[in-house]
């Protein structure tokens, strides 16, 4: 006798001498609610496996990657280094670029591999990438030639080379459509990586913060600052928060074809550097209006294309942009002397 027959004579013993009866129409409604309920459940959690096995997939890939580093000498270059070892990406798996290798023996130490490369040496660069298979195209100053022209070079050597991916250094007032000043160079760049053919991310970098720390200085040097007549506020950013970004869009899925704005977590003017500087130092600091009547009336910092915040250094590192407090803070030896 097999279960099914079990069943079915402890069912007859109970009922012995009565005709079997239908299953009423309100249980069988609820043994099939119960079986549809438990269909969906097993779909979602099939669902969740895979997109679980797919990301585990893409970071496995991910963290097989050779990373470029281009400029890798210079500040922002070193910090990002330096951010890319401390979320696990081993040494072997990077490839450090610089017009001066010699300054970066120490992580070739560590199994970094590092390369001669240079812009105005365009010679230089299919070696320089060779092998790698994501990049940071850090964008350069003088001495290369036009800066377009410059990019341009290194972005068909990196595409010669068999590299899938490229983060550029961009610039903020981008974001808001202003392509005039430096921002011409950056958005006749952008365009080329766009036309390249690979995956590309903009990192549009705001005003660097470590400008406010001279700024705090004088202001409490003085015991005063004037106020412009007018003034347009920005989310100063630190190096070590565009670092942080570009590092988690260099060693993470999910970056292809996409602009970040990368600033801090405040709009910042005269009024917030003062504030900052007295929370930071105790030191009272007096805000006086501009002079309306002055033939030159100061001015602050920049047009209105760079008050753009953003929170993607927060989304993309899993931890706050850096406030202009904090900043203060870290460098308070250097606010008083």
């Amino acid at each position: 006798m097999d279960a099914t027959d079990t069943i079915g004579h402890h069912n007859d013993s109970k009922n012995e001498g009565k005709a079997m009866q239908p299953m009423p129409t309100t249980l069988r409604t609820s043994h099939s609610r119960r079986a549809t309920l438990a269909l969906g459940v097993c779909a979602l959690a099939l669902g969740a496996v895979l997109s679980a096995g797919a990301a585990v997939a893409a970071q496995a890939a991910a963290s097989q990657d050779k990373i470029i580093i281009s400029g890798a000498s210079g500040q922002l270059g070193g910090l990002t280094v330096k951010a890319l070892l401390a979320k696990g990406v081993p040494a072997k798996n990077l490839i450090l670029v610089s017009r001066t290798p010699n300054t970066l023996d120490a992580y070739a130490k560590l199994g970094a591999s590092v390369r001669f490369g240079d812009f105005a040496k365009p010679e230089s660069l299919p070696a320089a990438y060779a092998g790698g298979t994501r990049m940071l195209l850090i964008s350069i100053g003088g001495g290369a030639g036009p800066r377009p022209e410059a990019h341009k070079r290194a972005i068909d050597a990196a595409v010669a080379a068999g590299v899938k991916q490229i983060a550029y250094t961009s610039w903020i007032a981008i974001s808001s459509g202003d392509s005039s000043g430096i921002g011409s160079d950056h958005a006749q760049t952008e365009e080329i990586l766009k036309k390249s053919g690979v995956a590309w991310t903009m990192l549009r970098n705001s005003v660097y913060a470590d400008m406010l720390i001279p700024q705090a200085a004088r202001m409490l040097a003085d015991g005063r600052a004037t106020l412009p007549a007018s003034e347009n506020k920005i989310a100063y950013v630190t190096r070590e928060d565009c670092a942080a970004a570009a590092a988690a869009v260099l060693s993470t899925p999910g970056h292809d074809n996409k602009a970040y704005d990368i600033t801090g977590p405040e709009l910042i003017g005269v009024r917030e550097v003062a504030a900052a500087a007295t929370a930071v130092t105790g030191k009272p600091i007096e805000l006086v209006p501009a002079d309306p009547n002055a033939k030159q009336p100061p001015r602050g910092f920049g047009g209105p294309s760079l008050s753009v915040m953003s929170s993607a250094v927060a989304d993309l590192t899993g931890r706050p942009a850096t406030s202009v407090r904090k900043l203060l803070e870290a460098n308070k030896d250097k606010l008083i002397h």
